[in-house]
């Protein structure tokens, strides 16, 4: 542990001198015209903003059919609205839960706490720019292209710099005329980025559901993540990743399979498996099954939950975890999107976005990957039109594309939805808690029961902002140091 500290401050070490580097070299660029040359300027000292005007043309076709970005703008305000309060509740129950446990678990290492690909160990360099330049560009048209549907002009667009880092993107409408325009036009603009990074991860979801559908397992049988201690699995020696291709006579082909041979026969039986190692090596072993039912009561299920399973005692119990066909890896991709899931399309659809939540925390568990290297080495290149002119080679280029691009979008939008400035939920969180007031003034003035004037909601809907983005803040930087102070 300490020589992997020692590593990680040595690596900030020289993090910091680059970033003081820069800091000079943005110096000498400022003095010497060269960043007015450019059209860019500094931000935060270190933070280089580069103005362009090109895709200004490409805007003004995109936005002119105006009432449909503006009914677009209408469902991102909601998208966005319900996501910010989900992402303000989150942040808070988050800190609830650190502040009570924050000392459990080991602090992690420091280049986890930036969202820099390369530098943060779960994000690759490579996929993780890609993916990372092209949500920035959609988010910022997002916001641009409803700006010039409610006939805000965009002034430019731009890309933030840390080095040759981009750290985020911007389309910089006219500032009074941002201001200037209705408290409503205003919400669906700033709903518009965020809310469109989520609408592409969907999209792109959906496109890896059916791109799931172009694989094949390379070969029969199933997979074993798993081995249960004092159980027939253990005294077989079988072992993660093993490969059950047969029990007794019967050949197992996929999941349906394995439990099928399993259930004709019950616990205290002896089996014969044929199992396939990593390596290839092929033997045959015998297991004897334990009972399922008493497995799972002493793992503290209810009997009404074995009932509502339908295990009932007697049943038959290898001993094996995790057991899944050699389409695993990209099927846990696809969620209920995946071509073996039994559901009705419309069951599949809606879950699509709670799958699409649990997608965030796949790199942390497999350290930077989409899919185990095991679970790719299982995959086969398909019959399907894709996997004809790609091969498995590029179709796993593709996925992990996908992935990434699906990772970001996600991770963009909903950091941009905190409830708090200078993100695009910050001032939405204003306009919103400002319109609320709104509402209680006229409540107010028609029943004549209390008076508020305009500008006293328009402060207390500041003041509200302001103090909400103060605790938020401080809950975020304490959420990071307590592990490390504990």
């Amino acid at each position: 542990m300490a020589s992997e500290w020692g590593a990680v401050d040595l690596q900030f070490r020289w993090v910091v001198l680059a970033v003081l580097l820069w800091w000079l070299m943005l110096r000498r660029w400022e003095a010497n015209g060269t960043l007015d040359r450019w059209n860019a300027s500094r931000a935060l000292g270190i933070i280089l903003m580069v103005r362009t005007q090109r895709g200004l043309g490409l805007l003004e076709r995109l936005a002119k059919p105006r009432r449909f970005w503006r009914a677009y703008g209408e469902v991102a305000t909601w998208v966005c609205v319900s996501t910010m309060l989900l992402a303000g509740l989150l942040v808070v129950l988050s800190f609830g839960i650190t502040m009570l446990e924050g000392g459990a678990t080991d602090p992690p290492p420091p280049s986890e706490l930036v969202a820099i690909p390369g530098l943060n160990p779960v994000i690759p360099l490579g996929w993780g720019a890609i993916a990372f330049v092209v949500a920035l560009v959609i988010h910022e048209f997002g916001h641009g292209l409803l700006a010039r549907g409610h006939g805000m002009r965009v002034r430019s667009f731009g890309l933030l710099q840390l080095g040759p880092v981009p750290l985020g993107a911007f389309a910089e409408p006219q500032s009074d005329e941002l201001m200037r325009a209705p408290r409503r036009e205003r919400l669906r603009m700033f709903a518009a980025g965020p809310a469109t990074n989520l609408f592409a991860a969907m999209a792109l979801l959906l496109l890896l559901g059916g791109l799931a559908g172009q694989f094949s397992a390379a070969d029969d049988g199933v997979h074993i993540r798993g081995v249960v201690v004092g159980t027939g699995a253990e005294d077989a020696g079988l072992a993660p990743w093993d490969r059950i291709v047969a029990i007794d006579e019967h050949t197992v082909v996929n999941d349906a399979d394995f439990r099928a041979a399993l259930d004709g026969h019950a616990a205290g039986e002896t089996v014969v498996l044929r199992v396939v190692n990593l390596e290839g090596d092929e033997r045959s072993v015998e297991a004897t099954l334990t009972d399922k039912h008493a497995h799972f009561a002493e793992d503290g299920w209810t009997e009404k939950q074995l009932e509502a399973a339908g295990i009932v005692e007697g049943d038959a119990f290898l001993g094996v975890q995790q057991v899944a066909d050699g389409t695993i890896g990209i099927d846990r991709l696809a969620g209920p999107l995946a071509p073996g899931v039994e559901a009705p399309l419309a069951t599949r659809l809606m879950a699509t976005p709670i799958h699409a939540l649990t997608l965030i925390f796949v790199p942390f568990e497999l350290q930077g990957v989409a899919m185990h290297p095991i679970e790719e080495g299982m995959l086969a290149a398909g019959e399907g039109l894709i996997a004809g002119l790609l091969g498995l080679d590029g179709m796993l280029m593709l996925v992990n594309l996908m992935f990434w691009l699906i990772w970001v979008n996600l991770l963009l939008g909903f950091t941009n939805l905190i409830p708090m400035v200078p993100f695009d939920g910050g001032h939405m969180f204003r306009d919103v808690t400002h319109g609320s007031l709104e509402s209680v003034r006229r409540i107010g003035k028609k029943t004549r029961l209390f008076a508020l004037s305009g500008h006293r909601t328009e402060a207390m809907a500041t003041r509200a902002t302001s103090m909400t983005s103060l605790g938020l803040f401080l809950m975020l930087v304490l959420m990071i140091l307590v592990p490390y102070i504990r």
